[in-house]
C-alpha cells in the first residue's frame, strides 16, 4: 500500500517498511520450526519459570526499551499543560476505546472466548511505541505525541490490571458472555505489567538521562537511538516465531481465525482514528496536535498486550495468537491512516 506522502516527508526505515512481510515470514519460520524441529518448541518450553518463558520475556523486554528510551520525558510539562487535549486523549483512550473493542469483541468474536479476550488485552493498552512513526509520517507534533506516550506509559503502569480484571471478569458475565479470564489471578497481571512496562520503562528513562547527560542530545537522538531502534522489530520477529513453534497443528486455523481477529481490529483502528480527528477540530487544537492526538487513540500497545497474554495464558495459547495478529493488522492500516490525515489536512486544516 502505497502512502503518497510528499518528498519532503520522512520515510519509514527499510525494516519499519517492510514490516508486515517480517511478521509473516516469521509466522511462517515459526510453524515450520514447530513441526519439522520439534527439538526447538520442547527447548523453549522447557525454558520457564512458573508461567513465565524466560527467553519470551527477554523479548517481550527488549520490544519495550527503545520506544521508551526515545521518549522525550522534558515535553511532559507541555503536554500537561494543555488540558483539553490531555483530557480529550484520557476519554479516548481509557474510556471510549476500552469499551469500544469490548463491544466488538463481544460482537464478532461471542463463540471464541479466548479470542475475545486477546482483543481486550489489546484495547486496554495505548500504544507507546509504533505511534511515534505513524505520527511522524504524518507530520504531527512530535512533542505532542512524545508528551502522551509518556502520559499512557505511566499510566499503564497504574491501571493496566486493574482494566484488565473490569474488562476480563466483571463486565462479561453481565452481558452473558463466557470470559475465559474470569480467573484471571489479578496479582498475575499486574506483576506483567510492572514486569513487561515497568522495567523498560526505567530502563528507557535511566538509559536516556544519563546518555543524554554523557553525550548530549543532538549525539543521542541521531546517532545512538536510531542504532538501538532495530531491536524492537527483532525482538518482536523472535516472539512470533517462539509463539508459533508451539502451534503445532492448531496453525492450520491461522487464515480463517487470523480474520475474524483483524475484522474488529480494522473497524477499531478507524472508527477511533476519525472520532478523535472530530474531537480535535471541534477543540480547535490545528492539524499537528490532532494528528498526534489520533494516532495515539488509535494505536494499541500490542508488546504488552502480547506480554501479559503469554504470563497470564501461556506462550502457546489462544490468547496470545490473538494478541500477536494485531501487529499483522496495524502496520497496513496506519499506513492508511497516515493518507487519512493528510486528507483531513487538506479537507479539515486548509487554513
Amino acid at each position: 500500500m502505497g502512502t503518497n506522502l510528499p518528498a519532503s516527508s520522512p520515510h519509514l526505515a527499510f525494516l519499519d517498511r517492510f514490516l508486515t512481510v517480517w511478521i509473516f515470514a516469521a509466522m511462517a519460520v515459526g510453524l515450520a520450526l514447530g513441526r519439522m524441529v520439534p527439538a526447538v518448541p520442547h527447548a523453549l518450553a522447557a525454558m520457564s519459570s512458573g508461567a513465565t518463558n524466560i527467553p519470551i520475556a527477554v523479548g517481550l523486554i527488549c520490544m519495550l526499551f527503545p520506544p521508551l528510551a526515545k521518549v522525550r520525558y522534558e515535553a511532559l510539562g507541555q503536554v500537561f499543560r494543555d488540558t483539553r487535549v490531555l483530557g480529550l486523549s484520557f476519554v479516548l483512550a481509557w474510556v471510549v476505546a476500552p469499551a469500544f473493542l469490548f463491544a466488538l469483541a463481544a460482537l464478532t468474536l461471542p463463540d471464541k472466548p479466548a479470542y475475545m479476550t486477546g482483543l481486550i488485552l489489546i484495547g486496554i493498552a495505548p500504544c507507546i511505541a509504533m505511534v511515534l512513526v505513524w505520527n511522524q509520517l504524518a507530520r504531527g507534533s512530535a512533542e505532542y505525541v512524545t508528551g502522551l506516550v509518556a502520559f499512557n506509559s505511566l499510566f499503564q503502569i497504574v491501571f493496566y490490571a486493574p482494566m484488565a480484571w473490569f474488562y476480563l471478569a466483571v463486565v462479561p458475565p453481565l452481558f452473558g458472555l463466557q470470559a475465559q479470564v474470569a480467573h484471571v489471578d489479578f496479582a498475575l497481571v499486574a506483576r506483567a505489567v510492572l514486569t513487561y512496562l515497568g522495567i523498560p520503562f526505567a530502563s528507557g528513562f535511566l538509559f536516556r538521562t544519563a546518555m543524554v547527560r554523557a553525550k548530549g542530545v543532538d549525539w543521542y537522538e541521531n546517532v545512538l537511538v536510531p542504532a538501538i531502534s532495530p531491536l524492537t522489530l527483532l525482538a518482536l520477529l523472535f516472539t512470533i516465531i517462539a509463539m508459533f513453534s508451539l502451534k503445532g497443528d492448531t496453525i492450520v486455523a491461522l487464515p480463517g481465525d487470523a480474520l475474524r481477529v483483524a475484522i474488529p481490529l480494522v473497524i477499531f483502528f478507524l472508527v477511533m482514528f476519525v472520532l478523535a480527528f472530530v474531537g480535535g477540530r471541534l477543540l480547535g487544537a490545528g492539524y499537528a496536535r490532532t494528528t498526534a492526538l489520533a494516532f495515539t487513540a488509535a494505536s494499541n500497545n500490542f508488546e504488552l498486550a502480547i506480554a501479559v497474554a503469554v504470563a497470564a495464558f501461556g506462550l502457546a495459547s489462544p490468547v496470545a495468537f490473538a494478541a500477536v495478529i494485531g501487529p499483522l493488522v496495524e502496520v497496513p492500516v496506519m499506513i492508511g491512516l497516515v493518507n487519512l490525515a493528510f486528507w483531513f489536512e487538506r479537507h479539515w486544516f486548509a487554513d
